[in-house]
């Protein structure tokens, strides 16, 4: 089978959000490239996923925070299918570590700073270099660089340079026809937040969502697709919440 809409980049797609996207853009026709760093054997449970579905996926491990990795990740996609026409940004490229400033060691701060802007930077260079007109670019934030709290200073500050990047990447991109989103989601039930999802802090984030419920990664999955629809194409620059409501009722913070 052939995809039909073109060549999808998923980074960061073996598990969690970036698997949940890597199915959606697959259902929408798109062939996905699974983007991994190290555990095959989930990227590879998402490409079966994919083809189970009726759509085309192929995986390929790189280091989206090493420049040669992504490289060598480019090269290989446009020698085998000669365009780009899709790229998430979503790989989880440093855990933060989820403690008071007073106990935040500079290395671990800035290493989630760093981190987080590499895992965007590199492939966003290579890519915009091949992608055509009517190419789109997502890239996955967080509610987390909106709200202050406790614990939370190396992720949101992280997550609030991303989002400021993305915005400098759109204008720079406009004038080729891509469109750039950063899609900003709030808590999503997922393997690596399930052991902080839990609790009071569960009850905390349902009973202020409008919906009831924490998100699963299909709800954020959904929205993400829908930005790759051409139709779309007059939506860019953007920056999305997608939180189930939560914060409307009592404007808290909800990842």
């Amino acid at each position: 089978m052939r995809a039909s809409k073109g060549v999808a980049v998923v980074t960061g797609a073996g598990r969690g959000l970036g698997a949940a996207t890597a199915r959606e853009l697959g259902r929408r026709g798109y062939h996905v490239i699974v983007n991994y760093r190290s555990n095959a054997a989930t990227a590879r449970a998402v490409v079966d996923d994919i083809h189970a579905n009726g759509g085309t996926a192929t995986s390929f491990a790189a280091d989206v925070c090493a420049e040669t990795e992504v490289a060598a990740l480019v090269e290989a996609v446009m020698t085998e299918h000669g365009r780009i026409d899709v790229l998430v940004c979503n790989a989880n490229t440093v855990t933060p570590n989820f403690v008071p400033l007073a106990s935040l060691a500079w290395e671990d701060f800035i290493g989630k700073v760093t981190g987080e802007l590499a895992g965007a930077f590199f492939i966003t260079k290579s890519v915009l270099g091949v992608m055509r007109h009517g190419g789109r670019i997502v890239y996955i934030s967080s509610t987390a660089a909106d709200y202050v709290g406790s614990g939370r200073t190396s992720h949101g500050t992280a997550k609030s340079a991303l989002t400021t990047f993305g915005g400098h990447v759109a204008a720079e991109a406009a004038p080729l026809g891509i469109a750039v989103n950063t899609v900003s989601p709030g808590a999503v039930m997922t393997e690596a937040s399930a052991d902080r999802i839990s609790g009071d802090r569960l009850k905390m984030v349902t009973d202020n969502s409008i919906l009831g419920r924490v998100m699963q990664p299909d709800d954020v999955a959904t929205v993400i697709g829908l930005l790759t629809d051409q139709g779309m194409s007059a939506v860019t620059g953007a920056v999305l919440r997608v939180d189930a409501g939560f914060g409307v009722l009592v404007g808290g913070p909800s990842s």
